[in-house]
Formats: C-alpha cells, structure tokens, sequence
C-alpha cells in the first residue's frame, strides 16, 4: 500500500475512524474504475488481467431455450439408449426392469442431474472452475472428469467411424452383407469358408470392416478403410465444436431431432412386419422374480448413472451458458423423462425389428431340420407312421414342426441326439442376448437386410447412429473443452482443432487390426469407477461441504420458488448412500469378473473368451489409475499448500458495476464461510456492517455472489449486474 494512500493515512491518524471503504471510494475524484483498483496488498493494475475478466462478462449464452434443451438431449441420448438399454431389459426381467429403472431414475438420476445443472448454471463455469469455486480441495474432480471426455471421446469416435462406414456401404442393392462373397478354388467358385460357417453379416463386420486380428496381441497394422473413417469422425466434430456453443447449437437442431425421427419411421415399420408383435410381447412380459435381484438393481443405477452423462462435466458445460433464472429444475425432469422414454421407444423397435428377425431365422431352421427329416425317412432311419397325417412338408408350419419334433423325440428317446435336430423355438430365437455393436451392426443389419428396399431403412439406421453418437460427442467434447478455455484463456478454436488432432492420432491405437479388442478394454474400464467417484465427491461438495441448506436458499433465490423438500434428502443421504453402494459393488463385480474379451478366431469363424495379457493387463489398470489420479493429487497439493490458490490475496476490484473479491489461505473453517456463504451476516465482511457501497451506475445494494472471481474466490457483486455470476 502507498504511504501516502489515503487508507494509509487515516490508520496513521489519531482521528476516530467511522467511515467505511465505500466512504473512502466516494470522495475519490471520478475515474475509469476499470483501472481503480483498491488493491490492500499493493498489487498494481493488470490490463491483461482486466481483459481476461471482459471475456468473462461476455460469456457466450444460448440461442434460445429450445437449442439449450435439444444440447442436453442429444448428450444424454446417445447410441446407449439403442444397443444397452433393450438388451439390459431382456437380460433382466423385460418389462419388470423398468420398475427399478424408473425408481432409481427418480432417487437418484434426477437429483444429480439437477445438481449438475444448478451448479453449472450458479456458477457459471465448466467443470473445473466449478469444483474450484466450490471447494478448491476438491478441485481434482474437474480434472478428473476432464480426463475421463477424453478417454471416451477416444473410442466412441471410433464407433462414428464404424457407422459412417456401413453409411457409405448402404448406397448400393443388394446390401453387400447380404450375401457371403464368393471366392476362386481353381476353377471352381465356392462360398468363403468363414462366411459359411458363421454368417453373412458376422463375416462383413469382423472381416470386411474390421478386419480382425485373432487377439489383442496381433496388431496385425492399421486398417486403412477405419483410419479414414475415424478421419472424417474427427472432423465432424471438430467443425461442430469450432465455434463452440454457436456452432454446437446449430448442429443439435439436426442431430438431437433426427434421430427421433428416424426411431418413429422404423417403428411403424417395424409393427407392419410379420412377428414383431412376438418380439414386442416377450420384450415387455414381465418375469417378477427378477426384482429380487440385487445384479438387476445394479445394471440399472449404472445405465441411469451412464444415461444422463453424469460426472462428465458435459452437463455443467451446457448448463454454464445458460441464464441466472432459468429453470434448470424444470430442465433436469424434462431431459431425464425424455431419455427414459426415448430409451423405452428404442427398446421397441429394437423387439419389433428382432421379433421380425427370429422369425426369419424360426422360419429357417425349420426348413433346415425339414429337410433333416425327409432323409431319415428316405433312408427309413425314421418310419413314416412317426409323422402326423396333416404335415404338409411342402408348406410345414412351425406348430407342425414342433410336434412332429415331439413325437420323433418321444420315440426315439434313446438314439435321439444321433439325428441332430433342433427344436427350432421362437422363444430361442428372442432369448438371444444381443447388445453393443452385435446388436448395432450384425443383429440389425441382418433384420434389414430382409425389409423391402433395405438400403433406404439402412441409409437412415446408420445416419442415426451418426447423429446419436455426434451428439454425445459434442457433450462429451464440451466436457473437456469449457473448463479448459474457461481456466486457462486458451483460445478456442485453436484449443479445439489441436485437440481433435491430437485425438486422432492417439485414437489410432483403435483401428489397428485388434483396435476392436482396445475399444472393449476403454469401454469397460476407463470410465466405470472413475465417474462413480467423481459422482460421489460432486454429491458430497454440495451436499456436505458447501451444505444443502445453503444450496437450497440459493436455488430459491436463483429459481424463484424452493425445490421440493425431496432433494435435500436425495442429495444429503440417499444420493450419497446409493452411489457408495453403486461404487462397491462394481468394485466386486471388476474384482470377480475375469478381466478379458471376446476374440474373433478366424479359423474357427467364432468368438472365443480370452484373457488380457499382462501388457494390456497393465494399461487397464493404468487406465482407471490415471483418470483417478487428480483426486487425491489436487487435494493433496492445496492441503498442504504446494500450489496456490490464491493466497495471501485479498484484492477489491471495480468492473461493470460490480466488486470482485479473492479470498483463499484461510483457516479452514473461515475458508468454508467464505467460499460457499451466501448471506452476508453469516460471512466475515471486510466492510464495516454499517453501511453499503453502491457501485458505479447502480443503486442496488451489494449482496454476495457465489461466482468465482480469480480462480477460487467468491466475490462480492452487484444485484442489477445482468452477468453478475460470472
């Protein structure tokens, strides 16, 4: 501080003290107060300073409401909702799943939703500056979420790239994984013989498109058709993201709404195909006995936690752009009931298509085991008295088949499995558990191939596919690029191009010959617990940390009306108890499941269970190690002060009508008081209570903000200040 400051002089003068620090400021002459700064610890005026606090007041904002909640949706809704959900819901009781979906969905995706969306919004920050603001101690759970965007945005471009191929391959008639391709023995031409023995669809999509190598050892070199897919993926999303929000925005018109779209088109189809109303019926009978089990609860708060994109830092990026008085309550219900049912909508087509397919395949294996049967009684190994008088081989029935299967089973009980047929049940067929991209791209794309003018339905499957997965991509981008931009003032194009380079070339590892086996190694560990941890310490920050009763006056004020009651609860017990259960449970389920794969073995034209190496074994592990690394590094760096936060920094700073304050290296129960009090009275001013100080061009008294001014402060603003919270 100057000597010859007028603070200095009046703590040297005898004079009674009475006026406070906006006494002191009021009879200064009138000057720019972008420069006036009343600094107590002498630091001088930072033009760059000043220019990065004017990109802070000129936060980007969305364009309308409607483009805020198409962004929510597209990132929630993603390829999950598709190929995870109808398969989670057969495996696990059909329609009885819903029920624990839907109450899990209710007690603790909502609540955390919100949370995310309030905080985001609150604040006005992307995921790091957020959990900084909130509780610097914990501001590891930013970088955490940080690096778990970029470990999935790794491979689940790669699974764009896989749809933008088969986009490129549905222009053509017949579909080309329609038919098994022909190769030349000699002068003969005969049926290749892994297609054979599997089938056309499997054979395109471990050989034609993937290539596969037989296990996750042989890298076998990159698959060049995959590389230049992932190429173009990259570069969608790298154009979408350029602008950030005003280009991202524009493009969710399109992605979020086409795919809906496209769902409605296939499920009236879909009902107009013979035994779809088969698949339908055995999706949604409900088998009771399920919802006993505890695996069943599990699945279902890991598809509602994965669902919504909680952790991620997507949603707080989103919900940062948005106004102080938006209703993020009303988006947090609306968004996650729009996923649910967008999720129930894609199980039924997916049972409607599947249903029609079974039938197919029923139909198929009947004729088959038909033609078994007029041997046998050709060759008179069965007697024609064992055929019932109605069969009509030339137009047999699958009611036909099963009882002359009975009755051939019956009485030749001892030699029966000598004659290798099958029973050829429907419910077989629908009891196949198909999900992920077996689901996506041999499942469907068989079905299709059977629909009249397959590569129309075929085009639209797979542009879904690329929208769905664009728009989870955008989300998930945001997750990394917000909280960067925000924290460090990178500029944001550059920040954005350079990281979709640099993705790209990391993401090579997954269109080698064996990137498959690498894209189900990221999907199943880089993402689980890391997130469920990042859940947890988001829950208890707010809930614990900053106090719900604190956070609940603030929603009340920022909302207009006070949350219901529930989610003090949700958030302060029942969020917290159920994720620490959710986390020690996929604890046990890594800990008792063998770590490995599913390996396509060419020779045998079948998959095969195999084992991760002990290379591969290491980069799991180092996997989760890494995205969980941050969380105890960051706090244990700012426990003991080996990185500043802001300490010994107490600066008052005039801009745009408001005060700013930083605050940080106090004790740790001032530290609480100062960070996360929202009324005055229950915070150490460092103004006399007596009076207070109207800014420049405002009559508004000052009031407390819970946005970060600096890095981890929280400042001092004014009420009439539209971008008061930044």
């Amino acid at each position: 501080m100057p000597k010859n400051s007028k603070v200095t002089q009046r703590e040297h003068s005898s004079e009674h003290v009475t006026e406070s620090v906006a006494d002191l400021l009021a009879h200064q002459e009138p000057v720019d107060y972008k420069s006036s700064i009343l600094n107590v610890t002498g630091e001088t005026w930072d033009k760059q300073k000043e220019g990065d606090e004017d990109l802070d007041a000129e936060r980007p904002a969305w364009n309308s409401k409607l483009q805020y909640i198409l962004a929510q949706i597209g990132y929630s809704v993603g390829l999950g909702n598709v190929w995870r959900f109808p398969y989670l819901c057969q495996k696990n009781g059909g329609g009885a799943y819903l029920v624990p979906y839907l109450v899990l969905l209710i007690i603790i995706g909502l609540p955390l939703f919100f949370l995310e969306l309030a905080v985001g919004q609150r604040i006005r920050r992307g995921s790091i500056g957020v959990w900084n603001y909130i509780c610097p101690r914990l501001g590891g759970i930013g970088y955490a979420s940080c690096l778990v965007c970029f470990f999935v945005g790794l491979y689940y471009n790669v699974i764009i790239g896989w749809s933008i191929f088969y986009f490129f391959k549905s222009f053509q008639y017949p579909l080309p994984w329609s038919e098994c391709p022909l190769v030349r023995n000699g002068s003969v031409a005969v049926v290749e013989p892994e297609c054979e023995r599997s089938s056309a669809t499997t054979y395109f999509w471990y050989r034609e498109t993937l290539d596969i190598s037989n296990s996750i050892s042989e890298s076998g070199g990159l698959n060049w058709k995959m590389t230049l897919c992932l190429l173009v993926a990259w570069s969608l999303v790298g154009l979408a993201m350029i602008k950030g929000i005003q280009s991202s925005g524009k493009v969710m018109y399109f992605s979020s709404l086409f795919p809906y779209l496209v769902l409605v088109c296939f499920l009236v189809r879909g009902l107009l195909l013979r035994g779809a109303v088969d698949g339908i019926m055995h999706m949604f009978t409900p088998k009771l006995d399920k919802m006993l089990d505890p695996q069943v609860w599990r699945e279902a708060a890991t598809q509602v936690f994965f669902a919504l994109g909680l952790g991620f830092g997507g949603v707080i990026a989103f919900s940062s752009y948005n106004k102080q008085d938006n209703n993020c309550h009303f988006d947090a219900t609306l968004v996650s009931f729009i996923n649910f049912f967008t999720s129930v909508l894609a199980t039924l087509v997916v049972f409607a298509v599947l249903g029609f397919k079974a039938n197919i395949m029923n139909e198929k294996c009947v004729v088959e085991n038909a033609e078994k049967i007029l041997g046998y009684l050709n060759s008179n190994v069965l007697s024609h008295d064992l055929i019932p008088p109605h069969v009509n081989f030339s137009h047999l029935t699958a009611k036909d088949y099963n009882e002359m299967y009975r009755v051939i089973m019956t009485v030749k009980e001892g030699h029966f499995k000598e004659l290798g047929l099958d029973a050829c049940l429907l419910e077989d067929e629908l009891n196949k558990s198909v999900q992920g991209t077996g689901l996506a791209f041999i499942a469907f794309t068989e079905a299709m191939t059977h629909f009249p003018a397959s590569p129309f339905w075929s085009v639209m499957f797979f542009l879904m596919l690329i929208n769905l997965g664009l728009g989870s991509m955008i989300g998930t981008m945001s997750g990394i690029t917000t909280p960067i931009i925000d924290t460090f003032k990178v500029r944001k194009e550059v920040f954005t191009v350079g990281c979709c380079i640099f993705a790209f070339l990391v993401g090579l590892i997954f269109v080698q010959r064996s990137g498959n086996y690498f894209v189900t190694m990221f999907d199943d560990y880089s993402a689980t617990l890391p997130l469920t941890v990042v859940v947890i310490l988001e829950n208890i920050a707010v809930a614990w940390i900053y106090g719900t009763k604190k956070f609940m006056q603030e929603l009340t004020e920022m909302l207009g009306f006070r949350p219901y009651q529930f989610y003090y609860y949700a958030w302060k017990y029942v969020s917290p108890i159920c994720m620490a259960v959710l986390m020690t449970a996929s604890i046990i389920q890594l800990g008792v499941s063998p770590p490995g794969y599913s390996a396509w073995i060419r020779e045998e034209a079948a998959e095969k269970f195999l084992f991760y190496p002990t290379w591969a074994m290491a980069i799991l592990i180092s996997l989760i190690i890494l995205a969980s690394l941050p969380l105890p590094l960051v706090f244990i760096l700012r426990q003991f002060h080996l990185v500043s936060d802001g300490s010994n920094a107490l600066s008052v700073t005039y801009k745009k009508g408001r005060m700013m304050k930083d605050i940080s290296n106090l004790e740790d129960n001032d530290e609480t008081r100062f960070i996360l009090s929202k009324v005055p009275s229950e915070t150490p001013s460092p103004m006399p209570t007596h009076r207070s100080y109207l800014g420049p061009g405002s009559n508004s008294p000052l009031e407390m903000s819970s946005a970060p001014n600096g890095r981890y402060g929280s400042g001092y603003l004014l009420a009439s200040t539209p971008e008061s919270e930044l």
